[in-house]
């Protein structure tokens, strides 16, 4: 360990201040003229300075002769010296501190060395006792005190929370000193006014020797009681809440020691008042367990919370339902009544296909015909119903058509009609090919294939439980066509024959007119 060095007023001294740790160094080496020696010395003797005043001797050594132990029982078998002249101090122990003083004689002179040797001694540990059982919240008083028993010299104690210093006064810190021992032990009381955020903080005292070597104490953490600020009122219900289900109220303070008591106004019908808990449920609930409810202290009953409850329901009734027949022309009236808790969406659908609004009837075609969906929505409510309608009535030829086959060489005959129940459709000739198309929305198509050899006239019949329709057309052969064609050419022909005859006779005029009058 390295000496820490002054001077003395006479610069024929020297002052030399030593700090070892007991139990750490098992000898302590003094040195004499700061370790340095002269070859011209004829004598090194040691001697100290006893709790009374009184000066001591330790040690002589001449030149060329061996070392003479002279100390006393304290250091009979502790003192040797050192090839340097150092005084070696073996077991060093805190009675050690005290001066000690190393003469050399040379040839011409007498110098003394005096050595202040302190012994640091660091403390058995830092403890925290008289610890308060619980911290009221704006409140100063006694946290607990600190002791750092047994340390040389009295160290400084420094309160920390959560590892943070805490400021202090000065007050309340003392040191005892123990002539008996010679050791020190400081305690200190910290007396403190808590906050809510000390909640579970952690306190501890610390302290730092002389030699920069740091102890703390274990933490410790209080109890920190205040009355209840906030009061918060939480439902806990399986979402959505629906008719049938159970709702749970619960109520929470942040007092300290937190209220075990409250009392639950039940939708300002009924006040309950629950004891060791903080929860009433209300089972089997209906739409009118919908409103206000509230929580509050028993002791303090304007220290309230409050929720509303909205017990969610979907009523819905739609006219008419199941199957529905109607004649075409009539007059169906579609009425959808809801009553829900809140705002719910409405969609319709025809068939499986979605609908821009809600169907109405004012005058039924064959075309309305299907089936009917809707569904009402309110969250997760769902609700659906449904009817059929059917239109029923006599069958009506749309329209009666003819074209050339694809090949150009037949005729195909169209008939177009609605109606239901589906109709049954007949031709007054037979054809080829006949084919009838899927029956949808009260719509049929019945198609056949013919080959006339002369002009026909064909007629379509279609009929159904409610009565029939029937509508004719005339079919041309292809003869009679292809006669048409000749004529068709020959009048062309003719016509401009006449054509360029009118021409030729205008012109012919015009020029008799124009020699008159050049003749004039």
């Amino acid at each position: 360990m390295s000496p820490y060095e002054s001077t003395c007023t006479d610069c024929k001294l020297l002052l030399l201040i030593l700090a070892i740790v007991e139990n750490e160094l098992n000898t302590l080496e003094i040195p004499c003229n700061k370790g340095s020696t002269k070859e011209d010395i004829l004598m090194t003797k040691w001697k100290y300075v006893s709790r009374d005043g009184l000066s001591g001797n330790l040690l002589v050594k001449k030149k060329n002769e061996n070392v003479s132990v002279s100390a006393g029982d304290e250091y009979k078998n502790r003192v040797s010296l050192a090839s340097n002249s150092s005084l070696l101090l073996s077991e060093a122990r805190l009675s050690d501190q005290r001066a000690f003083t190393c003469m050399v004689v040379a040839v011409e002179d007498i110098i003394e060395y005096t050595v202040n040797v302190v012994i640091y001694k660091t403390p058995l540990g830092l403890e925290i006792t008289e610890k308060a059982e619980e911290l009221e919240i704006g409140k100063k008083i006694k946290l607990g005190k600190c002791i750092a028993q047994d340390a040389n010299p009295a160290v400084n104690i420094t309160w920390l929370k959560n590892n943070k210093p805490l400021l202090q006064d000065g007050q309340g810190i003392t040191s005892k000193f123990d002539p008996v021992t010679g050791l020190s032990t400081t305690t200190s009381v910290l007396i403190y006014s808590a906050q809510k955020e000390d909640t579970d903080a952690q306190f501890s005292c610390s302290t730092e020797d002389s030699l920069g070597q740091k102890f703390s104490s274990s933490s410790e953490s209080f109890t920190i009681t205040y009355s209840t600020e906030n009061i918060m009122l939480q439902v806990i219900a399986t979402e959505p809440l629906v008719e049938g289900g159970n709702v749970t109220l619960k109520c929470e303070a942040d007092g300290n020691p937190a209220p075990t008591s409250f009392n639950f106004n039940l939708n300002g019908k009924e006040t309950v008042k629950v004891e060791n808990d903080n929860t009433f449920t209300i089972t089997n609930v209906s739409r009118d367990t919908s409103g206000e409810y509230k929580c509050s202290l028993i002791d303090n009953p304007t220290m309230e919370a409050s929720k509303d409850i909205t017990v969610n329901y979907l009523d819905v009734n739609l006219n008419p339902t199941g199957s529905v027949e109607k004649n075409a022309g009539d007059t169906l009236a579609v009425n959808l009544k809801v009553d829900a808790s809140g705002e719910y969406k409405v969609s319709w659908t025809k068939d499986n296909v979605k609908l821009d609004k809600e169907p109405k009837f004012t005058k039924l075609t064959y075309s309305d015909a299907g089936q009917y969906e809707y569904e009402v929505t309110l969250g997760a409510l769902t609700e659906k119903a449904s009817f059929e309608l059917v239109v029923q009535g006599a069958p009506v030829i749309k329209q009666l058509l003819k074209q050339r086959s694809e090949d150009g060489r037949n005729k195909v005959l169209i008939c177009e009609a609605e109606g239901s129940p589906k109709p049954t459709v007949s031709w007054s000739i037979n054809g080829t090919s006949s084919n009838e198309g899927p029956f949808i929305n009260g719509k049929i198509i019945h198609k056949i294939t013919v080959v006339p050899t002369a002009n026909l006239t064909v007629s379509c019949t279609v009929s159904n439980d409610y009565g029939m329709d029937t509508k004719v057309i005339n079919v041309s052969s292809h003869q009679s066509e292809d006669g048409d064609k000749t004529k068709l050419v020959v009048g062309v022909v003719v016509g401009l024959l006449v054509a360029a005859l009118v021409i030729g006779l205008a012109y012919w005029v015009y020029m008799r007119k124009s020699k008159y009058v050049i003749f004039l």
